[in-house]
């Protein structure tokens, strides 16, 4: 075997640059947002509800936008989508002193991150992914959701000692120049939209001698043929349901464990349980994905999560917590991968970015409201029995819905190695593989 064929395919460099740009957004605006609570509220004098609008807020107009970022990515490409919002979301972070004077200046520095996220969030990463992937798009789906993970782990922490050392504005101020000094050269010299760019073959396949690279952007359906599918809105259904389930069990999961008469330490414990179960689900998810059907793998997992909701309500002891939020956990580790992963696959990579930007964006909606119903579900009935009881029909409904999906329609291809390129006409391209 030559040095060519041992040399490590390019499109995992591009993996490892999106999980580098993955590593400093969300894990900065929704992650670590907990560290700055308590200074946010004693810097003006407010409660913690107030301050928490900000949040809410930021993950509303973020859902709401996601149609936009998806255009933006489809008319200009990731990569510029992926430059120009990391730079605004930095610039952005280091005037936080002149936008955030107030609380309700605070709110409109919250919402434009909400906006600027889109730059450096699933929906571009994914585009580029999946088109440097194929036969291996759901690994590499799941390898690249590694830097949320991981940020969602150390980002906490590490704006913790920032603000306790150089205070709240700094903290943001600082986050803001790592993010304009670290993933933005990467980018600018890993990344590429398409391995056309480089005369390559998504999963490195070879392509014989003269044969010209496909244009694999019209390989797919458009938005509005989508838009009017039944798989369309399976899809966003069971991953809405889904959403509001898992991100309210996650917001109040130590709460829960505050309540069965654990340790401060220990229900912060459980929080890290169901972190690590997220960043587990994520890259086994995405290893199964090349390997299983992915809706018989939802169905798996949803019910899984369902599992852990229904555990939540049964038991009362701290190591039953503890598991019932290693699979709840699970359940929302699993979904982001397998919204694109599936989007691709049913769709194929035409439209990809609007389709996966609509899908994504009630995802994440459905999500700002999960936290939302827990918390009003407690304070009607002293108890979060309710919720939960409307949180596991809605995930048992959520696996229900994944059955009515039948085979892919956007299949794996079966040549890796070597393809032979024919020419074949757009218009034909456009309605599948």
């Amino acid at each position: 075997m030559n040095s060519e064929h041992r040399r490590v395919f390019y499109g995992w460099r591009v993996v490892a640059a999106a999980a580098l740009g993955l590593f400093w957004g969300v894990p900065i605006t929704v992650f670590s947002f907990s560290a700055f609570l308590k200074p946010l509220m004693q810097n003006f004098h407010a409660g913690r509800a107030a301050v928490s609008l900000a949040f809410t807020l930021h993950l509303v107009i973020g859902a709401l936008s996601t149609p936009l970022a998806g255009w933006l990515i489809a008319r200009y490409g990731a990569r510029k989508v992926i430059l120009a919002g990391t730079s605004m979301f930095g610039a952005v972070l280091l005037s936080n002193r002149f936008l955030s004077t107030t609380l309700l200046h605070f709110y409109f520095f919250y919402g434009v991150l909400g906006l600027m996220v889109h730059g450096m969030g699933p929906i571009p990463y994914g585009h580029v992914v999946s088109h440097w992937f194929d036969r291996r798009r759901g690994l590499a789906l799941g390898l690249m959701m590694i830097g949320i993970g991981s940020g969602a782990m150390i980002m906490p922490a590490f704006a913790h000692g920032l603000i306790a050392r150089y205070g709240w504005h700094a903290a943001y101020a600082i986050l803001g120049a790592l993010v304009l000094i670290i993933p933005i050269p990467i980018i600018v010299t890993v990344l590429r939209d398409k391995p056309c760019e480089l005369g390559l073959l998504p999963d490195g396949a070879k392509t014989q001698l003269g044969a010209a690279l496909p244009p694999t952007n019209l390989v797919g359906i458009r938005r509005s043929e989508a838009l009017r599918s039944q798989t369309f809105w399976i899809l966003v259904g069971a991953f809405s349901l889904t959403s509001v389930s898992v991100q309210g069990c996650l917001v109040h999961m130590t709460a829960i464990l505050s309540d069965r008469g654990v340790t401060a330490e220990t229900a912060a414990l459980g929080a890290s349980v169901m972190g690590a179960a997220v960043l587990i689900g994520r890259v086994g998810t995405g290893y199964l994905l090349d390997r299983f059907l992915a809706p018989h793998l939802a169905v798996l997992l949803f019910g899984g999560a369902a599992a852990g909701i229904g555990l939540l309500l049964v038991t009362s002891s701290p190591t039953g917590t503890f598991v019932a939020a290693f699979l709840v956990g699970l359940g929302l580790g699993a979904e982001v991968d397998m919204i694109a992963y599936m989007v691709s696959r049913y769709f194929g990579l035409r439209s990809f970015a609007e389709i996966y930007s609509l899908v994504f964006g009630a995802f994440a909606l459905a999500g700002a409201f999960g936290p939302f119903i827990m918390g009003a579900g407690f304070d009607r009935t002293g108890s979060y029995r309710a919720p939960l009881v409307g949180f596991l029909l809605a995930t048992l409904v959520a696996a229900a819905l994944m059955k009515y999906l039948g085979p892919y329609r956007f299949r794996v291809s079966e040549k890796t190695e070597t393809i032979q390129m024919l020419p074949i006409q757009a218009e034909d391209q456009s309605h599948g593989i």
